[in-house]
């Protein structure tokens, strides 16, 4: 990564929190562990400055919490929280969906098919990391076309909370592939101007993913905050 010492400081800062973001969401840096600066810097080969500014615009984000007395550590949601944020996250999935729906335009829907199509070929790879990217990509495109700015805004702040454990949702290959299925019906109920069908689906499809995380918390496949007594 020796390309990042050559990059403009505002270009830097973009990148290293690019790469610092997929560690979390991806679990290369486990929910509740702790930021090593010293690690980090090494590992991603640039100094702390811009390091410190992606951990910062993590923090904003909901992936990194800053505590008292431990520094930075990856976010870790409890099993509440987890119930919560999902019930927000599929109200506004729902609404973007229906309003996508109703103000699509041809271009926009053939771009959600072709990313749609690429993500059907990683998902045969079992390539997770390309498949989560592209999928997010088209929640953001359904999000995008609903033409909502504070839709969109809330919708960011909402589901950057929620990316690490919308990654871990696909380690379970049935109910990962019952997602690809969710994925197929949307592009049809966007084509053919379904809002009621999309705001059903989208909710459902995020209910889903929810019962995924709670099971995996439950087994103890990811590490769930503590509640205070």
């Amino acid at each position: 990564m020796a390309e990042l010492l050559s990059i403009p400081r505002q270009a830097l800062h973009q990148e290293v929190t690019v790469r610092l973001r997929q560690r979390i969401v991806e679990g290369q840096i486990a929910p509740g562990a702790k930021l090593n600066e010293r690690e980090l810097s090494e590992l991603l080969q640039v100094s702390r400055t811009p390091l410190r500014e992606a951990i910062k615009t993590l923090a904003s984000e909901g992936l990194v919490e800053l505590l008292p007395n431990r520094g930075a550590v990856a976010a870790q949601l409890s099993q509440q929280d987890v119930i919560d944020t999902f019930e927000v996250i599929a109200g506004l999935e729902g609404q973007s969906g229906e309003l996508a729906a109703q103000r699509i335009g041809d271009a926009e829907l053939a771009e959600i098919r072709a990313l749609h199509f690429e993500m059907l070929a990683a998902f045969t790879r079992r390539d997770l990391s390309t498949y989560y990217r592209l999928n997010a990509t088209i929640h953001e495109r359904i999000n995008a076309a609903a033409r909502n700015p504070v839709l969109t805004r809330t919708y960011r702040t909402v589901n950057a909370r929620l990316q690490a454990l919308r990654f871990r949702s696909n380690f379970d290959e049935r109910k990962w592939a019952q997602a690809v299925d969710e994925h197929e019906q949307m592009v049809a109920l966007l084509a053919r101007r379904d809002g009621a069908g999309m705001r059903a689906l989208l909710v459902q499809h995020l209910n889903n993913k929810r019962d995924t995380v709670l099971e995996l918390l439950q087994r103890g496949a990811v590490p769930m905050a503590k509640v205070s007594a």
